[in-house]
């Protein structure tokens, strides 16, 4: 097989996990927790066996779904990050563009995050549990990095930055998992009372030298 054909049917293999990837999430969307390998099939016009050979299993499946979700989020929480504005409202955009995200799809978030919820007789709900926390590690270990490279924290920085990056990724995991179950308060007054939360250290914080800025 030459170059040319194998790199064609790596085009045509990778368009056709995007295809069932996207079927999966219109699922989701739809049942959340309760999405499964069943539907997902039927969504997608396949057979089951068809679906586990892409992913190899449900939690194969999850992973890349995950991965997905995760990788979008990311994306505009680093354009959050870097808007021309001040470092308040940086902060805030940022914690307001991750709350925004789960509200808008909540369906999606319950799925990755509380998958205890779903499950059907016979085609038993993704079991995530062991997938969920490396999530919001990556998540942590993304926002330490920026963390690291934009301020001035003195001695022992990189620990540090990583203390941050994933205190503050557990604080909004776990602040917005709250509000978005109770809705106890608008989201503008959740970002302003978890901003002020974490304002005192990062006012203080200078910028690094020769980094681009926080």
């Amino acid at each position: 097989m030459d170059t040319t054909q194998r790199t064609d049917q790596q085009r045509s293999a990778d368009r056709r996990r995007r295809e069932l990837l996207e079927a999966a999430d219109r699922v989701v969307l739809r049942d959340g927790p309760q999405a499964s390998m069943n539907a997902i099939a039927a969504e997608a016009g396949i057979t089951k066996p068809i679906l586990y050979r892409h992913f190899g299993d449900k939690g194969g499946l999850y992973a890349a779904l995950a991965k997905r979700h995760t990788d979008a989020l990311l994306d505009s929480l680093r354009a959050a990050l870097d808007a021309p504005a001040d470092r308040r409202e940086r902060v805030e955009s940022t914690l307001d563009t991750y709350l925004a995200a789960i509200e808008a799809r909540p369906q999606v978030y319950r799925f990755l995050m509380h998958p205890a919820e779903g499950g059907h007789a016979g085609d038993q709900g993704f079991d995530v549990g062991k997938h969920s926390a490396p999530l919001l590690r990556r998540m942590g270990e993304e926002l330490a990095t920026v963390i690291e490279e934009r301020l001035d924290l003195g001695p022992g920085s990189q620990q540090l930055a990583r203390v941050w990056g994933h205190g503050i990724v557990g604080m909004m995991h776990a602040a917005g998992d709250w509000w978005l179950g109770e809705q106890p308060c608008s989201r503008a007054e959740l970002v302003r009372s978890l901003a002020d939360l974490l304002w005192g250290r990062l006012a203080a914080a200078g910028d690094k030298v020769g980094g681009p800025g926080f």
